[in-house]
């Protein structure tokens, strides 16, 4: 009996104080103070809150979809999170997919294909000391080791299975930063604060909840995740509150033990969403250039040179223009400078220039064999890039063709593109395909002889020059092929002969010898009396 009491008055005194400092302080806070515009939630965010909440549960909008409302900007990605446990919220929508084993969470899909959207769905988790969590041997992928655990954490207390459910207050706890832990309920208007997260959005502050260097310990990524936030929002004023800059470079080490797989998605992220060229001046800025991940070194490291920075400055502008953007593309401008490289050696030695290209192509791959593992698509993209460069020079045949055709051209084709922007080859060859691929049947017969013409001039040149040489040097011609063609030029391209063709042709005329006349043996008189032209 006096133990429940002192239990019930410590629940009232100590334990609301506990809380208080951990979970934060609960304001509900109206329309006409946070400001944000309805007309801005999308109609399929909006669609999965109201399902929930008809069916009795909580849901809210939550995140950085809510950071971005209060700063009057229409997001790209919503969110949800509600009290429904997974099962529950998959039992509600007709496709709707559980996924994730460390964080389990539901996408929820509508519409088809690729025009297809996801509002991704997450239960309200519970906090938990780490202390407190079950220790396993290994990491995310062990499998046996996390079978039925619903909390474990590493030897370093580095969580690898978060799924236990609890109250929203708690959930805000477990979040990472103040701007990306406030709740949107669209049909009161009303936004849920818990760590001032408001008051951080209008000082333009990137605060950690809870103490850093115990967050980084808990989830490494996280360091990689404040300085993408500081990167995108930038541009907006925001910067890294100190204490949570403070921990991150003596914290870098702990990134060793995540699974390369995750690192591999982060680095993507860090590159893909629009602020690339950001991101590489955040983690120079905070010294972490190197550490991160092996291709991420390679991509700092080259940031600044021509070809990358131009990759880098495109897939940003792709992203501005609401375009697709994809890593085999900007992982291929990274890694170019390694295979042109083993290319031009290869070439040097001899060989012929597609095989070298091709074993340049898999020297690279074997040097860097873990930075692509386990994604052959992103690899098999890459190689056909690179493959395809040679290619574009060559303009007769079928090969031109057939090239525009390959599913992977405009990749290849942007490829060259940004090679001829830092001079590595002629604008005129970009201009030339980008007018191929572009052009009927027709126009495109009449191009690829343009060039056959074009490069038989070319050819008859060297010929003359040649002969041009020999003469200087009192040496006869090689060959009749190498004799140039007749001065007189032809009246269009189309009737004019092979360069080959006209030389033979004068070559034949000059050792052809004078017939005699038939009849009054009147010596080398013409046969036909006229003009001396019995040789033409």
């Amino acid at each position: 009996m006096i133990k429940t009491l002192i239990d019930k008055l410590l629940d009232k005194t100590v334990r609301p104080t506990l809380r208080r400092g951990r979970f934060g302080k609960r304001e509900d806070v109206p329309a006409a103070v946070h400001g944000i515009d309805p007309s801005l939630v999308d109609g399929r965010a909006l669609d999965v809150v109201h399902t929930l909440k008809r069916a009795g549960y909580e849901a809210y909008i939550v995140g950085g979809a809510v950071r971005d409302l209060l700063l009057g900007l229409r997001p790209k990605d919503f969110d949800v999170a509600t009290n429904a446990t997974p099962e529950q919220v998959k039992a509600l929508f007709r496709r709707a997919f559980i996924i994730g084993r460390r964080f389990r969470i539901v996408h929820v899909v509508f519409g088809r294909g690729r025009e297809h959207e996801v509002v991704e769905v997450s239960t309200f988790r519970a906090y938990v000391d780490p202390s407190q969590a079950e220790p396993v041997v290994g990491d995310e992928r062990s499998r046996r080791a996390l079978a039925g655990v619903a909390l474990a954490v590493d030897a370093s207390g580095r969580v690898l299975r978060d799924n236990v459910w609890g109250p929203i207050e708690q959930d805000a706890a477990r979040r990472d930063f103040t701007i990306n832990a406030m709740y949107y309920d669209p049909e009161t208007q009303t936004v849920v604060d818990f760590h001032h997260g408001i008051r951080d959005a209008r000082k333009r502050v990137i605060r950690m909840i809870g103490d850093p260097a115990t967050r980084y310990r808990e989830d490494p990524v996280r360091i990689i995740r404040a300085v993408r936030f500081e990167a995108k929002l930038s541009r907006l004023g925001f910067k890294l509150d100190a204490r949570t800059r403070a921990p991150m470079a003596a914290h870098l080490h702990l990134l060793a033990d995540v699974p390369p797989s995750r690192l591999f998605d982060e680095m993507l992220k860090l590159l893909q969403t629009g602020h690339a060229i950001a991101s590489i001046e955040a983690l120079r800025a905070n010294g972490l250039a190197r550490g991160i991940y092996p291709l991420l070194d390679v991509v700092v490291e080259r940031a600044d040179e021509p070809f990358v920075r131009a990759a880098l400055q495109d897939t940003d502008r792709r992203v501005a223009e609401g375009k697709p953007v994809a890593a085999s593309f900007l992982l291929a401008c990274v890694l170019w400078q390694d295979v042109r490289t083993a290319w031009q050696r290869r070439q040097g030695q001899g060989e012929a220039a597609f095989p070298a290209l091709a074993a340049a192509v898999d020297e690279v791959f074997d040097a860097r064999i873990g930075d692509v593992t386990g994604r052959g698509k992103l690899g098999a993209d890459m190689r056909e890039i690179w493959l395809m460069q040679p290619r574009f020079d060559k303009r007769t045949g079928r090969g031109p063709f057939t090239l525009v055709e390959q599913p992977r051209y405009r990749a290849g084709f942007d490829f060259l593109r940004l090679r001829a922007q830092v001079g590595e080859v002629e604008e005129e060859l970009v201009h030339w395909w980008e007018t191929f691929a572009q052009a009927g049947e027709a126009v495109r017969r009449d191009m690829i002889e343009a060039v056959r013409l074009e490069q038989q001039r070319a050819k008859g040149g060297k010929a003359r020059r040649r002969v041009r040489k020999a003469e200087a040097g009192g040496e006869a011609p090689a060959s009749a092929a190498e004799v140039p063609p007749p001065a007189a030029a032809p009246q269009g391209d189309a009737e004019m002969l092979p360069a080959a063709e006209d030389a033979a042709a004068a070559a034949r005329k000059r050792r052809r010898r004078r017939r005699k006349p038939k009849g009054d043996g009147a010596g080398d008189a013409p046969a036909s009396g006229g003009d001396g032209a019995g040789d033409a």
